[in-house]
């Protein structure tokens, strides 16, 4: 089948992702105008062998718009890094970029590395090193991190200028530098909550101290704190597409043809046993490895079509250690924030167990279950559970919906997982 170049792509900066007929991933490519280099991959078909290849190979064409071309370059890079297209070659080879990097300990220390060997909290990558660099420099003079090797009673000249920490001193106060180097990781994870309460809870023991100098120094920085924060995502702005490249990610077609969406959803009331037809259905799941960047998603199928504009991703906020029944009541309580939008079913991935969790957080919403093993449909009124009819359209919209679902969270798990 002859292929053609898509249409509606945006005349914007951003990152192109060609993939095969199974979802795979074959091509990442960057673009001052999405529309005008993808459209010139068609027009050169049969004049090179690797893009006659590509064109012949792919099936869809994903994208993610970035605010600057700089931006889609970063991006590009750390697609690349990430998923090793096979017909990607430039920057499959070596590492082309660099991370910054928070080495936790007595003294904590901010670098510049290429790899990920030691230890530490990482963030990137870097196309260049310059972006690198500034910010952290924009760091150690902000929160005067600078370690000197010398021993001079009275300090040395940069700590007089306020570059230095004063480790020259002998009244070196480990405490406020320890302190300092956690304002500037709360910094550069955004964390602004972390970083106001921190600051609030120090101001308060200085002045139960009396150490009113330090107290008033720590006021600058709440004062600041816009400052700080819009300066440093200047040149952290990785961050800001990770959704957009999940939903990138997520396969397109999942899920039967839906002639019928009035049969469909007759066919759903009868099999979950509600008192009416069935046309919107959240799906929640749960992604983490060895219960470090713990993430969930919630898919919304209409009709049996994906819903993107309600798709939602979400960063464990309040568990440290795996708990995925906990992780799902802290997703489903904070997605249904508005009881308006609480749709006609809400899917978990999971078996009974972690319907009980999610259905303790939010009773009034209605809920069902789809375990992977037998693709059995767990219900409260109905715990033992029902078997899927594969062929059926009920039984086919939910195992899409549940999987869609997975592959979401997987994906923005790898995502995250990529920045630290």
């Amino acid at each position: 089948m002859k292929k053609v170049c898509p249409q509606g792509l945006p005349k914007l900066p951003g990152v192109y992702l060609f993939k095969n007929a199974q979802d795979e991933i074959i091509y990442i490519g960057k673009a001052k105008n999405l529309s005008n280099r993808v459209r010139s991959y068609f027009t050169n078909y049969k004049t090179d062998w690797k893009i006659t290849s590509l064109i012949d190979e792919h099936e869809t064409i994903a994208h993610v718009v970035t605010a600057t071309e700089h931006d889609a370059l970063v991006l590009e890079a750390s697609l690349i890094g990430q998923y090793q297209p096979k017909y990607n070659s430039l920057l499959k080879e070596g590492q082309p970029f660099v991370y910054i990097v928070y080495a936790d300990g007595p003294m904590p220390t901010l670098s510049i590395v290429r790899n990920k060997k030691a230890k530490g909290t990482y963030f990137g990558p870097f196309i260049h090193k310059v972006s690198a660099r500034k910010a952290i420099k924009f760091l150690m003079d902000t929160f005067q991190l600078f370690i000197c090797n010398k021993k001079i009673a009275n300090g040395c000249l940069y700590f007089h200028i306020g570059k230095c920490a004063g480790s020259c001193r002998a009244d070196f106060d480990t405490s406020a530098y320890t302190l300092r180097a956690q304002l500037a990781l709360n910094a550069l994870k955004n964390d602004r909550k972390a970083f106001v309460q921190g600051i609030k809870d120090d101001i308060a023991q200085c002045n139960k101290e009396l150490k009113f100098e330090r107290a008033r120094n720590m006021l600058q920085y709440l004062e600041s704190i816009d400052a700080i924060f819009d300066t440093l995502n200047r040149h952290l702005s990785y961050a800001t597409y990770a959704s957009a490249v999940a939903r990138a990610l997520t396969p397109r077609t999942y899920g039967p043809t839906i002639d019928s969406p009035e049969e469909l959803a007759q066919e759903l009331q009868q099999l979950i046993g509600t008192h009416y037809p069935i046309r919107t259905i959240d799906c929640f799941d749960i992604s983490h490895f060895q219960s470090k960047s713990m993430v969930g998603s919630s898919i919304r199928f209409v009709d049996g079509k994906p819903d993107k504009k309600q798709f939602r991703r979400f960063l464990i906020k309040t568990l440290s250690k795996q708990n995925d029944y906990a992780a799902l009541q802290e997703i489903v309580k904070r997605r249904y924030k508005n009881k308006s939008d609480i749709p006609d079913l809400v899917l978990i991935d999971g078996g009974i167990g972690q319907l009980n969790a999610a259905h303790a957080s939010m009773p009034d919403a209605p809920m069902a279950s789809l375990a992977k093993r037998e693709e059995r449909v767990h219900t409260l009124s109905n715990p033992e559970g029902v078997v899927l009819d594969r062929h059926s359209l009920a039984g086919q919209t939910l195992i899409a919906l549940r999987d869609y679902t997975h592959h979401f969270a997987i994906t923005y798990h790898r995502f995250k997982q990529k920045q630290f």
